[in-house]
């Protein structure tokens, strides 16, 4: 039996089959519109090459200060790591090891282990890790913050220039390259890889009628995109889950525990944002006295210091993004906890939102750590962080986690079936994408 490519939306489960797509295309899911794949017209060679470059750039950023103030004859200047490992000696290990992770592990996680499956796919070579090494990929993907760190470092350096001469260091344009570079290397999905991966070690032909029959719908793993027969309890051991056979994750039909865990991490989140907001993120030592800064009068004191759009971002970040955040999920989980039908559609593109939004506060924990490491002029001055930095860090990562927890397949379940125009029936050979499933490209859009 001839095997057809298959794809399930991650976001409501409804199935398609692939087509080949342009370099600037993406096929969008015919049910809830999200982006199913998108065409890359970069090849392993292309990829490596950029990979290295932005691993050579990596290294510039980590070893090279960012940035250097001087106050009457006194500088003091920080790299990344210095700024986490002062953060580390203050009894801030939580903040300090979050900051690491999200800022230098992650990102090196994922540009090593891009290399090296691209250098194996470019000789014509599947390597030894393979599979493993793309699933940490796309883990340490959702977790790198690279972008969001560029941002606090341009914050920093506007705060800093009321407090002292800024002299702007190599680092700090390592950091802008690595932030574009990372921005190309994103575009570039795992899931195209694997398929690479697939054409250089051929599977065994999979009847598709075997993969659609038995009453029973198809598992998707959510590493690699694979779509797998559920081969029900009476084919597994007992006690035992069944495995994707691409990438060896375990497969569920559902989150386990979707809501229950979704519901446990809000309420843990919401807890911590009070004394987020109340205790302060930071204290001042210096001549004149000490001083407590939340993140209130930190927008306060950008929009007094003639800064209101940097104020904005802040409050945005810091203020609106986390409360909008819990108030959503918490929609979510609630109406997909009663298997509500009201405007599946609409939720789906509030969770979207929700998954991009929520890196976006740490920026205010950025900004803290590379303030603290550079205001360190004895006893002119000396900044450190405070409890509340501690506890909005953990409500950050909170909400993430629970976003990560939460199932949008739920929000589709009560809605029923999908229309049977998706996927198509099965014929002796693959048709085209159905006619309502839109390809997007930089051209258009056509049917």
């Amino acid at each position: 039996m001839p095997r057809y490519d298959l794809i399930s939306c991650h976001e409501c489960g409804t199935l398609h089959r692939k087509a080949p797509l342009g370099p600037r295309q993406k096929a969008r899911c015919v049910r809830c519109r999200s982006v199913l794949y998108r065409g890359s017209g970069a090849g392993p060679e292309r990829m490596a090459a950029i990979v290295l470059g932005a691993i050579l750039t990596f290294l510039i950023a980590q070893f090279c200060p960012i940035v250097e103030l001087e106050v009457n004859g006194l500088r003091s200047s920080a790299t990344l790591f210095g700024a986490i490992v002062v953060l580390w000696r203050e009894q801030m290990q939580l903040v300090a090891a979050i900051v690491f992770l999200s800022t230098i592990l992650f990102p090196a996680v994922e540009l090593g282990a891009l290399l090296y499956v691209t250098l194996g796919l470019r000789a014509g070579r599947v390597l030894p890790g393979f599979h493993r090494l793309l699933r940490a990929v796309s883990a340490a993907r959702h977790w790198g913050m690279t972008e969001v760190l560029m941002i606090g470092i341009l914050i920093t350096i506007v705060k800093m220039t009321s407090l002292a001469q800024v002299l702007v260091q190599p680092g700090l344009f390592a950091f802008g390259a690595l932030t574009a570079m990372l921005a190309f290397v994103v575009a570039y999905e795992p899931r195209a890889l694997w398929e690479l991966g697939d054409r250089l070690l051929p599977r065994a032909a999979q009847d598709e009628r075997a993969l659609l029959g038995g009453g029973r719908a198809p598992l998707l793993c959510h590493a690699c995109g694979l779509v797998a027969p559920d081969l029900g309890k009476q084919h597994q051991h007992q006690h035992q889950h069944q495995h994707c056979a691409r990438c060896d994750k375990t497969l569920h039909r559902r989150h386990p525990d979707s809501i229950g865990r979704t519901w446990a991490l809000l309420l843990a989140a919401a807890i911590l944002y009070i004394p987020a907001n109340l205790l302060p993120v930071m204290y001042t030592h210096s001549l004149f006295g000490k001083q407590d800064d939340t993140i209130i009068s930190g927008v306060v004191y950008f929009w007094t210091s003639g800064s209101p759009a940097l104020a904005a971002i802040i409050f945005i970040a810091s203020i609106v993004v986390p409360v909008a955040k819990l108030a959503a999920l918490s929609l979510l989980a609630w109406t997909a906890q009663r298997r509500s039908r009201w405007r599946p559609y609409q939720r789906t593109v509030l969770y979207r939102l929700v998954e991009f939004v929520g890196r976006w506060s740490m920026l205010d924990i950025f900004v803290i750590t590379l303030t603290v490491a550079l205001v360190r002029f004895q006893t002119l001055a000396v900044i450190t962080a405070g409890p509340g930095a501690l506890a909005f860090c953990a409500v950050v990562v909170l909400t993430m986690l629970a976003s990560l927890q939460f199932d949008p397949r739920l929000i589709w379940d009560a809605a029923g079936p999908p229309a049977p125009a998706a996927p198509p029936p099965l014929t002796p050979t693959p048709p085209a994408l159905p006619h309502s499933n839109r390809i997007e490209s930089s051209g258009g859009t056509h049917d």
